[in-house]
């Protein structure tokens, strides 16, 4: 037994059928997951930088329609596409002579906006959730379908012991590290995948709850500033 045949890109090369269909698979879903991983932290971390931003401008913006040419310009920012979702509403309300001033605190103007509101965070968390339920579902998989390559090639070693009538170590330890190797890509590719998706779970719900507090803060707005007072914000 040589050191080459020991080598990982030997004991590939040299597995059965149904471990290098494993190991195809596993490499599937290790690039698919780092695919989708890059994609989101970048999509993630502009999202919250953007809001961060838009936030600071539209408490310093001096109307609803200032902080909506900013929203424009900060694409990315959540809670920016939130506030364009309810001051669009707010603009159809102000058209049928149901907005600004003319709208009681407690009717149905508010109400829109407050369900307009509640649709957009929704519709902006489904958003950045897309593909992240991938994650999970590799690292959840990954290792048993890493452990069923394993089991499968620990009985072609048994069958090849029995074939050859020897059990020393020279016949064993090429086919079950062939085997072994099936579970540890699986390991790789699990690990990584569970993080990713914890982190992104993690700074997915903070994002709701800023969007959450904004729309709150918006509704007082739209309630104390325009719908009393009629001045804009």
């Amino acid at each position: 037994m040589t050191h080459e045949s020991l080598s990982i890109f030997h004991m590939i090369s040299n597995a059965g059928p149904v471990v290098k269909l494993v190991l195809l698979t596993l490499l599937f879903f290790s690039i698919t997951s780092w695919t989708i991983i890059i994609l989101k932290f970048r999509t993630i971390r502009r999202a919250h930088k953007e809001s961060l931003l838009f936030v600071d401008s539209f408490w310093q913006a001096r109307n609803l329609s200032e902080a909506y040419g900013i929203a424009k310009e900060l694409s990315f920012s959540s809670i920016g596409k939130v506030f364009k979702t309810a001051y669009s509403e707010l603009k159809k309300l102000s058209s049928t002579g149901m907005g600004e001033s003319h709208v009681p605190t407690n009717g149905a103007g508010l109400d829109n906006i407050r369900r307009t509101l509640r649709r957009a965070t929704a519709q902006e968390v489904t958003r950045l959730m897309q593909l992240t339920p991938f994650l999970a579902t590799a690292g959840s998989t990954a290792p048993f379908i890493g452990l069923f390559g394993t089991v499968w090639g620990i009985m072609n070693s048994f069958q090849g012991i029995a074939y050859k009538g020897t059990a020393n170590l020279a016949v064993v330890a090429p086919g079950i590290a062939e085997a072994l190797i099936a579970t540890a890509v699986g390991l790789v590719v699990a690990i990584p995948s569970v993080i990713a998706y914890n982190y992104f779970s993690q700074r997915i719900r903070i994002i709701e709850v800023e969007l959450n507090n904004f729309s709150a803060d918006f509704l007082n707005i739209v309630e104390r500033d325009i719908l009393q007072k009629g001045n804009g914000k």
